[in-house]
């Protein structure tokens, strides 16, 4: 470990961060780049604002002039003004999980002023960038990554089917379960839904008596949120990962069941294929489309050698994982460039729509 630190940092986050009846994929990779930039020496300092009110500008204002700021994008959907009021005093970076398709005017005004916007995804920073959100040239992807894992030996009649997320209408549970329905027919498979169930707890109640009517109770098991060993156990049970999504910034469940050798049928949504890392080991389908998950289900089951096939593939995803590691150091490296770059006039919108001091 670096004795000598990088730098000092303020990482302004919700503060469900820690709370495991409330993990996401924005809370993993908070988390990861926090110890990653305090391995590397970082002197990061946690700043967590809860929901409502005015909590960001209390918490904000008590933040030192011309401090380094790393923002999660949650909070700029929810306190842009704030941000916005602060950008001239604070070195703002931005880092953001996912963006709505049509950005407020507040929230596009604190990513035209940030120094740096750090996005999870290639696909985030094309949709920033088609937004005219903020200066292509401030922009810098770092990917999530992935822990090191053992890989995962199927069983035979490749019946053991995983989903990993918040059971919430974004993440598709529905049409799986409209697809799982159409293959009642077929005896061997059972389906373990891992994720919190309370996000959203209307769309829980209408997936449960979807399933019931289905008949599919002693199929589909709900398990809620998995941590630590009993996640590990899931995922070495597992056969097959199904992520059905609607909306996905990134797909940081898919390149963790490849980094174990599990193949994946996925929706080919929003950043969801830049987490695969061997193309043969996914099975890809439209968003929105339970008959194509069907019909690619049935393929699967029918054919031992194509599961054989996507099984060596996602063996081979294995060694192309992204490491965490790498995320540190390109959030590391943006960190350091926001903390020399010029700042925005304060009372500029986005870079795009009036002019604004040059990019450094």
């Amino acid at each position: 470990m670096n004795r000598h630190p990088a730098g000092t940092v303020f990482f302004v986050v919700p503060d469900c961060i820690d709370d495991a009846e409330r993990v996401s994929g924005g809370n993993v990779y908070d988390r990861r780049v926090r110890d990653g930039l305090r391995s590397d020496g970082w002197d990061v300092r946690m700043v967590l604002v809860a929901d409502g009110g005015d909590n960001a500008t209390t918490a904000l204002g008590q933040l030192p002039g011309g401090a380094l700021v790393l923002v999660d994008g949650l909070l700029v959907t929810h306190h842009a003004n704030a941000l916005v009021a602060e950008a001239s005093r604070l070195r703002l970076v931005v880092l953001a999980h996912m963006v709505a398709s049509d950005l407020a005017d507040p929230e596009r005004s604190v990513y035209g002023l940030a120094r740096r916007v750090i996005t999870t995804s290639n696909w985030t920073r094309t949709e920033l960038i088609a937004q005219d959100a903020a200066d292509p040239r401030r922009i810098i992807v770092a990917h999530p990554g992935t822990d090191p894992a053992p890989a995962t030996m199927g069983s035979a009649a490749g019946g053991r089917l995983l989903f990993v997320g918040a059971v919430a209408p974004h993440k598709g549970l529905d049409l799986l379960t409209a697809a799982l329905a159409g293959c009642a027919d077929i005896a061997s498979w059972t389906c373990t839904i891992v994720g919190s169930l309370r996000t959203e707890p209307d769309f829980v109640a209408a997936l449960r008596a979807g399933i019931s009517s289905a008949g599919l109770s002693s199929r589909m098991a709900f398990t809620g949120v998995l941590t630590g060993r009993a996640l590990e156990d899931a995922w070495a049970r597992t056969d097959l990962l199904i992520m059905p999504s609607r909306s996905e910034s990134y797909g940081m469940v898919v390149a963790e069941a490849l980094a174990r050798g599990i193949p994946v049928l996925t929706s080919g949504i929003g950043g969801i294929p830049e987490a695969i890392s061997h193309d043969a080991a996914a099975m890809v389908v439209p968003p929105e489309d339970p008959w194509a998950l069907e019909v690619v289900l049935r393929q699967w089951w029918a054919s031992p050698t194509r599961r054989e096939e996507l099984r060596v593939a996602a063996s081979k995803a294995r060694n192309a994982a992204r490491q965490w590691s790498t995320t540190t150091a390109v959030v590391a490296s943006a960190l350091t460039q926001a903390g020399t770059a010029s700042a925005r006039t304060p009372d500029v919108l986005p870079w795009g729509v009036h002019a604004g001091s040059a990019p450094s």
